[in-house]
C-alpha cells in the first residue's frame, strides 16, 4: 500500500509538517510505503486555464507537477497537511490542487480516470480558535479528493496552535496523527 503525504505548509518543522510526519510514521508502522512531497520546495505554476486538459486529460505546463501526477495516481492513500490562512489551505496547497484540474477533466469530462477509489485524510492547523475555521478548508480538500478519486476518511483539525513546533506541547495531537496514519492503511 502506498501513502502519499502532501505537505502544503512552507514551514518545514512546523506544526502541520510534524503532524504529517507522525501520520506517515503510523502508516509505515502499519506496513505501508510512505512518501512525503514538500510542495513549497517544488516549482509548480498555478493553473492557467488553457483548457488543454479538456482535450486529453493532461496539463501542458511543464514543471514539477508532471512528476506529482503519477504519485497521486499510484497512491492508495493521500494525506494533505496544511496550515490554515484566511480560513483556507495554504497558497502552495491551493496551487497544487488547481493543477489537478487535469485529473478532474479526466474523471468528469473525458470519463477515463480509471483508478480505484483512494482514502484521503486532511490535517489542518490554525492559529485561531474560530468556530468556522475549518469550514472552507474542509470543502476545498473534499472537492480536491473528489477530483482525484479519493474519499475524505479522516481529519485531524487543530485550533489555537501557531508558533513553529508548538504542536510538540500537545503530545495527544501527535499521537492522534500517528493513529490516523495507522487507521488509513488498515
Amino acid at each position: 500500500m502506498k501513502v502519499l503525504g502532501i505537505m502544503g505548509s512552507p514551514r518545514l518543522g512546523g506544526n502541520s509538517d510534524l503532524l504529517l510526519d507522525e501520520a506517515l510514521k503510523g502508516a509505515s508502522e502499519a506496513g505501508a510505503e510512505a512518501e512525503k512531497i514538500l510542495v513549497d520546495r517544488m516549482k509548480i505554476a498555478p493553473c492557467k486555464e488553457i483548457y488543454h486538459c479538456l482535450v486529453d486529460g493532461t496539463c501542458p505546463l511543464k514543471d514539477d507537477m508532471q512528476g506529482i501526477y503519477p504519485k497521486i495516481l499510484a497512491a492508495d492513500v493521500i494525506i494533505v497537511a496544511s496550515l490554515i490562512e484566511f480560513y483556507t489551505v495554504s497558497a502552495q496547497t491551493l496551487t497544487l490542487m488547481s493543477r489537478c484540474q487535469a485529473l478532474w477533466a479526466r474523471k468528469f469530462v473525458l470519463k477515463n480516470l480509471d483508478i480505484p477509489v483512494k482514502k484521503g485524510a486532511f490535517i489542518g492547523v490554525g492559529a485561531t480558535k474560530g468556530a468556522k475555521l475549518f469550514d472552507g478548508p474542509r470543502l476545498t480538500v473534499k472537492y480536491f479528493f473528489e477530483a482525484i478519486n479519493a474519499e475524505l476518511k479522516e481529519e485531524l483539525l487543530v485550533r489555537g496552535v501557531d508558533k513553529k513546533g508548538e504542536i510538540k506541547d500537545h503530545p495527544e495531537q501527535l499521537a492522534a496523527a500517528f493513529e490516523l496514519g495507522k487507521r488509513l492503511v488498515s
